[in-house]
């Protein structure tokens, strides 16, 4: 007999502890193994399977690989989500789907919730099914396609079963992370079963726990009390306001209300000891855009207009750039680089190239070398800014900024330093593909440590401004090469030459001013002298 059970037979005032542990919809689980026994909480277990129902108070469940857990549970609607411990030699990148089993008339059923699919994601459309209700489903089968926040992805089939329900139809749109989108049975005749199911509300528990036994006064006297407690305090900070009592607020979110034209006296602080925030003016300013009508901005009636609809992959990136501009300290960097070697180098590996039968190389893909070059040589820009601490990053992979018809693309090209020109023209062009065609995995953008954009080469741009990607602590940005002419060697001669401006955008709390200019010298000097890169 274990001390814990001794102690609630033997003590009076821990006697009716083991009443409220089988009252609350909590339970435990013991592991048994040769190794030690460990306990288990609810919270820390796995999807589980049941093998079969011993009773109402207890169940016995399996895991896949030969793993019996022996769970005390209220009743058998009390199993909740489990998720998987550590160590138990599972794959916990798989999403862990949860069966269900209740009293009610509806068969044991698996709910397949929105996965996510990429580190950021925290909502996602569906585009359309690949599987219809009724059909046959088998493990790495696809289901549909989700857009996420980076690409559209494949959902695949995690276990054998049936399809009966699907929730969110084709085109559904803004679906949180682990929101139920259908749902899966093993039997084919608990199809029709589904047919007019719903998924249950969350409150419906709150429901159920308010009819306390014998407890409804004591929670009147404590509401009633609360409702007094806020009233002093808005007259106090009135009384403070009107006696001029300085408002505590950190400079960042005073500067930010004042641009903003937002009162400090209307906004209540969360930072130490009720002081103003940043993230108070933002909460403030967020409620308050979310708060305006949007009819009162309409067009005249002799304004032609088309609403466009805004895709997942443009709402992410919007936020994530406005939150660059508004978060990062951004300054910039412009250098003139003449690239008459570079074009030259060019054209003779173009020659052996096309003599090869490989594919041509273009200037970015020697921006990209000489980019990758410099940041091995400068580790400081191959950083990222983690709050507390600078991240460096040994491996350069660079970010190669996309545009097609679906948004704005920035797939990566892994370990650029240490793979040849005609390695990086190859995987560079397959991966633009894959952008355009919107089939892009999570593996072929995740992971950057550095982005190049060029829009000198496809629009001619001379010169532009990028901004970083976080959490990137810099950005090349690339323009066209202009000939111009220069002072030859004599005091009466010129010459003409081919330069290139290029801007670093860099994040101040990262990159100091020199340690940028210094990044910009060592690929000022790939670029002018290509031979170097090929060393």
């Amino acid at each position: 007999m274990s001390c814990a059970t001794q102690l609630l037979r033997h003590s009076r005032k821990l006697r009716s502890a083991q009443n409220l542990l089988e009252v609350e919809s909590v339970c435990s689980a013991r592991y048994f193994s040769k190794d030690a026994s460990t306990i288990i909480r609810i919270d820390d277990m796995p999807s589980l399977r049941p093998s079969r129902l011993l009773g109402k108070k207890e169940s016995l469940f399996r895991f896949t690989p030969a793993r019996t857990f022996k769970v005390s549970v209220n009743c058998a609607s009390d199993i909740a989500h489990f998720r998987q411990p550590t160590g138990l030699g599972f794959n916990s990148a798989r999403a862990a789907s949860v069966r269900h089993f209740s009293s009610s008339d509806l068969p044991s059923h698996l709910p397949l919730g929105m996965p996510s699919l990429s580190p950021t994601m925290t909502e996602g459309n569906i585009v359309k099914w690949l599987k219809k209700e009724g059909d046959k489903l088998s493990p790495g089968e696809v289901l549909c396609e989700v857009e996420t926040d980076k690409a559209t992805v494949e959902m695949e089939c995690m276990e054998e079963g049936y399809l009966a329900k699907i929730i969110h139809g084709d085109g559904s749109k803004e679906i949180k992370v682990g929101e139920i989108i259908a749902i899966m049975v093993e039997d084919e005749a608990d199809i029709p079963k589904f047919k007019d199911y719903q998924v249950s509300s969350t409150p419906a528990p709150a429901e159920t726990k308010a009819p306390a036994p014998s407890e409804p006064a004591p929670p009147k006297k404590e509401e009633s009390e609360p409702v007094k407690a806020p009233e002093p305090k808005p007259i106090k900070s009135e009384d403070a306001s009107q006696k001029g009592d300085r408002i505590f607020a950190s400079p960042l979110a005073r500067k930010l209300a004042e641009d903003n034209k937002v009162p400090l006296s209307s906004l209540k602080g969360t930072g130490p000891d009720g002081r103003i925030v940043k993230a108070d003016v933002e909460d403030y300013l967020a409620s308050a855009t979310k708060g305006a009508p949007v009819k009162d901005v309409a067009p005249s009636a002799d304004i032609n207009y088309a609403d466009l609809p805004v895709s997942q992959i443009r709402k992410i990136t919007a936020a994530r750039l406005l939150q660059s501009k508004q978060t990062i300290p951004h300054y910039y960097l412009t250098v003139d680089t003449r690239v008459d070697n570079l074009m030259k180098l060019r054209g003779e590996l173009n020659a052996l190239q096309e003599a090869s039968g490989g594919k041509r190389i273009s200037v970015n893909d020697l921006v990209i070398k000489a980019a990758a070059l410099a940041l091995r040589k400068v580790p400081q820009c191959n950083s990222s800014w983690m709050n507390d601490f600078i991240r460096q990053y040994h491996n350069v992979n660079i970010n190669v900024a996309v545009q097609t018809e679906h948004g704005l693309f920035v797939p990566v090209v892994k370990d650029a330093d240490k793979k040849g020109l005609s390695a990086i023209a190859d995987e560079v062009k397959v991966l633009a593909q894959k952008a355009k065609e919107n089939n892009l995995k999570p593996q072929d953008y995740e992971g950057g440590t550095f982005t190049v954009s060029n829009l000198g080469g496809p629009f001619g741009i001379k010169q532009f401004c990028a901004i970083v990607n976080p959490p990137q602590c810099a950005i090349l940005a690339v323009g066209s090469a202009e000939k111009r002419v220069i002072p030859g060697t004599g005091p009466d001669q010129f010459d003409f030459g081919s330069f290139m401006s290029v801007t670093l955008s860099c994040d101040h709390r990262v990159i100091d001013g020199a340690i940028g200019a210094e990044w910009l010298k060592a690929f000022k000097g790939y670029i002018e002298n290509p031979q170097s890169m090929l060393l």
